[in-house]
Order: C-alpha cells, then structure tokens, then sequence
C-alpha cells in the first residue's frame, strides 16, 4: 500500500511538535521554536496556558458530549456571554471556522426565504478564504481550491477585494448578503479601506440585504478589538466566528441579531458535536481573558511594538521586503518574491514558525499574550534568515 496512513492532502514539514510552552514548540526530537504562526492563528494564549487548560480538564473529568437534544447549561452560559460583548442577539455553537461560515450561508438565505423571498445570491470578494467545504469553497474565487471538485454550488458572485463600486454593480433582485472578511487573511492580511466597510453596510440597508462578516482568522482580539468590524464602526447581521475562539480546542460559532436569524427555526441546523460542554468550557476560559479592555490595549500595544519593530528591520533589506500592513497582532510582511520558501528557511534553520499568504506575504500571528522578549527573539530570528537566505532559482 503506498497512500500515507494520514491522507496526503497536506505537504507536511519535518517539523513535528509533540509539546508547547507559552510561544514555544518543541519537536520530537528535542529542537524549540518560537511559535509565531500560533496555529494559523488559533492559539491565541500560546500553548499550556493555565487558565484553559484547567477548565478543560475540570470539564473532561465532568462531562465531554451529551445531545443537543438537552439543555444545555453550559452552551447557554457561553452564548450569554457572546451577545452580552457583541452585536449579536444568539448564537449556534460549531466546531470549526468553515462550519461556521456555512451556518451564516444558510442563515442569510433562510432570512429571506423565510419570509417568501427567493433571493439567495452572495456577493464575495476576489482571494477570500472561507473554507475548505463545497459552499466555503464556491464562495471563493481560487481555482486552486476548486480543482477536482465541480460543479461548484451555484449562488456565489465575485467582485474585486475592497472596490465599493463593483460591489454595488454586482446586486441584483436575487442577492441576499455581502459576505467578506474585514481583513482578507490568506488572501495576504489585506484589510478592507473604512469607506469600503462602511459602503457595505449603506447598500445592505438601501437594498434590504445582510451584511456577512469572515471573522475566523481576524476575530477574537486578534486586531486589537474584539471583532474586527469594531474598527470600522459599523455593526454586521451576522459573523462566522472560529480559531481563537476556542484557544486551540476546536469551536466555532455563527453570530446573528435576532432580525437575521428569524428564518433559523428548529430543524433548520444542526451539528452532533456543536457547543459540547468540553468546547464551551474553552470559550469561556477565552472569554474570561480577552472580553476586557485591558487585554485588548496590550494586544494593541504589542501589536505597535510589533510592527515598528518589523518596520525597522526590513529596511535593511530592501531586496526581499517591501512592508507591513495588518492590524494588532494580525500582520504580513509583503515581500518582492514567493513567500513559502523563506517560510521554510525561517522554520528550518532558525526556529521560527511563520505562515505563508497569498500576495507574496508572510503572515506574523503570534500569541496575543506576547512580551518584549518574544518580540525581540522573534527579530533576532527573522534577521538571522534574512541574512543567509538564498532565494530559489526561479
């Protein structure tokens, strides 16, 4: 039999972490590095924090998995949460950021068909990830996603990443919802202009439609603010919320008001494992550490710090960096080539985990519970590679 026992859908490194220590990995055999890929953006207190892990194994020991055919005391308990910190008026808990985004799929649609509406169009935007699913996958314009998996789910009209106009061009009587992330991820941490959110949601109200937010990769106080839209001073009718959420357990969550979940009635949705006590043990654990102004200033804070230290350095080397953009402690650091390849370098010969993004970007998320330290080994690192890194052959 030649197929691996894992299936070979993922060009895995030599890289193989058994074990974690704040924003460190450590490989099997022995080697540590620092950790500022965090999980593409799911550890988001870095790896054994205390908090989150005693109350998962407070909640292992108690109960793991009944049915979302009971009550749920702990699923309510962390919804309140939830609504009590942001627009949302309720929730349905999932355990990943592309079941997520499928759940405010269908709630956009049953919000108009609920009500004898046959509109079901959604407006994407160019070199969105939503996810790996057949409707997350149609939702998005990559070809590289769609290879092997036709036909394609009908539904989905692309129009380019930040461009007002063509977004209002692109409505028609059968449209339902803009969907987008207010900063694109792996599309290369490209966050949207303030007049492009802000428009978005002005032609959602002018044409009776819902505004969608991606909120998996850039949620959670990864910018600075709870969710990103806070930013831009606008409010969403619904967001697909997953990675931090859960600080490295698996969970994802749909946000909605309660005007864009009225066609969300029983038997609508569903999910076995959704909201699960051991997950909602999770995001309560994150929830008690990032809900708070406090948190959210030094994720800000060391956001800057970040960034002005990023800045500095690849001064030094014009030849392969052009610049930073991002928010908080969700950066990419545009460079002149291919990204993937000084990813590789970096992780292989000095330690540092890094995630590649489309643009040529190397994406920076680091664990938001950072210090001065891990920034300044973290630069040390990033120079060593610059310094004796050879570009591939082209």
């Amino acid at each position: 039999m030649s197929i691996t026992p894992l299936m070979p859908v993922y060009p895995r490194c030599g890289f193989r972490p058994v074990r974690g220590e704040g924003a460190w990995l450590i490989s099997e055999d022995g080697s540590r590095a620092l950790d500022f890929a965090s999980g593409i953006a799911v550890n988001l207190l870095g790896h054994g924090h205390p908090h989150l892990t005693k109350a998962i194994q407070d909640q292992a020991a108690t109960l793991m998995h009944v049915s979302n055919l009971y009550g749920s005391p702990q699923g309510e308990s962390f919804a309140q949460r939830l609504v009590d910190t942001t627009f949302a008026d309720t929730v349905f808990f999932t355990n990943s950021g592309a079941e997520a985004v499928e759940c405010a799929i269908k709630t956009a649609r049953a919000y108009h068909q609920s009500a004898g509406s046959d509109r079901f169009e959604i407006i994407t935007f160019k070199n969105a990830f939503h996810g790996r699913t057949m409707a997350t996958i149609s939702a998005s314009n990559q070809e590289k996603m769609h290879h092997g998996f036709s036909p394609l789910l009908d539904g989905f009209k692309y129009v380019e990443f930040d461009d007002l106009e063509g977004a209002k061009a692109a409505i028609s009587d059968k449209t339902a919802a803009f969907m987008v992330e207010p900063i694109q991820g792996e599309g290369g941490v490209r966050p949207a202009s303030e007049e492009f959110m802000q428009g978005l949601r002005d032609l959602a109200d002018e044409h009776g439609i819902l505004l969608v937010l991606d909120e998996v990769q850039c949620g959670v106080a990864r910018t600075g603010a709870l969710y990103a839209h806070e930013l831009y001073d606008i409010k969403p009718d619904i967001v697909a919320s997953a990675k931090g959420i859960g600080g490295g357990f698996p969970l994802g969550a749909c946000l909605a008001t309660e005007e864009a979940a009225r066609g969300m009635v029983p038997g609508t949705h569903g999910s076995t494992y959704g909201g699960n006590p051991l997950a909602m043990a999770a995001g309560n654990a994150v929830w008690d550490i990032v809900a708070n102004d406090e948190f959210l200033a030094n994720v800000r804070s060391t956001g800057e710090k970040l960034r002005a230290a990023i800045e500095q350095f690849i001064g030094n080397y014009p030849e392969l960096f052009i610049g930073v953009r991002g928010k908080g402690l969700m950066l990419g650091v545009m460079m002149k080539q291919e990204t993937r390849s000084f990813v590789a370098h970096l992780r292989d010969n000095h330690g540092l985990l890094t995630v590649a993004a489309g643009d040529n970007t190397l994406r920076v998320l680091p664990p938001l519970n950072i210090d001065d330290s891990h920034i300044a080994t973290f630069i040390e690192k990033l120079s060593a590679g610059a310094a004796d890194y050879q570009a591939p052959e082209s």
